[in-house]
């Protein structure tokens, strides 16, 4: 599925901190709309769309925190310019779910879902990279509710937003759409690296017209 390209950037030893960014001392909270009350009985995280096998893959919470657990360690970039750098994320990489629920031969985009309807789209390469992970710790410790417990994206090589917090799905889809932020005048693509910021710096081919 390939590497991202900012994964190279960071490979030939460029900054650690991508331009435009700042070093932020401890996590502040950034997000749109409330926090979300978590119902464990009702939680079900979900794979959709156009599966390998054309069906909806689904895990209870139970079910989804039993799967097999990894760490990664791995920067965030907010796109409000401050980055938090070296965090150890846990949680459960992304390519476990690609491998549980694989997605149809010509899936090239995923959208990922959060609660109350919050969505972020990211192609297959992005969303298949080995430091992308379902986060349910940081640095050891259970998410906090603001911070998206139970269950957050960890995408480090494109800006936060790309990584939702309070995920409960993943969309498999065979041709690129704009989620929330990226309807709303957020860059499609997102990468730190290239500072793409907003859809207004998109190249021909970056995303769907507006």
């Amino acid at each position: 599925m390939g590497q991202p390209e900012s994964a190279e950037h960071r490979a030939a030893g460029e900054s650690t901190l991508p331009p435009g960014q700042r070093l932020q001392r401890g996590w502040p909270v950034t997000h749109y709309g409330p926090v979300p009350k978590f119902r464990p009985e009702r939680w079900e995280f979900r794979v959709f769309g156009a599966t390998a096998d054309g069906g909806k893959h689904c895990w209870s919470h139970e079910e989804f925190t039993a799967l097999p657990f990894s760490t990664v360690v791995a920067d965030l970039h907010c796109v409000t310019k401050f980055s938090m750098l070296g965090a150890e994320w846990g949680g459960v990489p992304a390519r476990t779910v690609l491998e549980l629920a694989p997605p149809a031969p010509g899936v090239t985009h995923v959208m990922v879902w959060a609660e109350y309807g919050y969505s972020a789209n990211l192609r297959l390469a992005d969303f298949a990279s080995e430091q992308a992970i379902f986060a349910t710790h940081k640095d050891g410790e259970l998410l906090t509710a603001e911070h998206g417990f139970p269950l957050r994206l960890i995408v480090p090589h494109l800006y936060a937003w790309k990584g939702p917090k309070w995920v409960r799905g993943v969309e498999y889809m065979t041709a690129d759409r704009r989620g929330f932020w990226e309807e709303r005048g957020y860059h499609n693509i997102g990468d730190p690296w290239a500072e793409q910021r907003y859809s207004y710096q998109e190249e021909p081919g970056d995303g769907p017209e507006l």
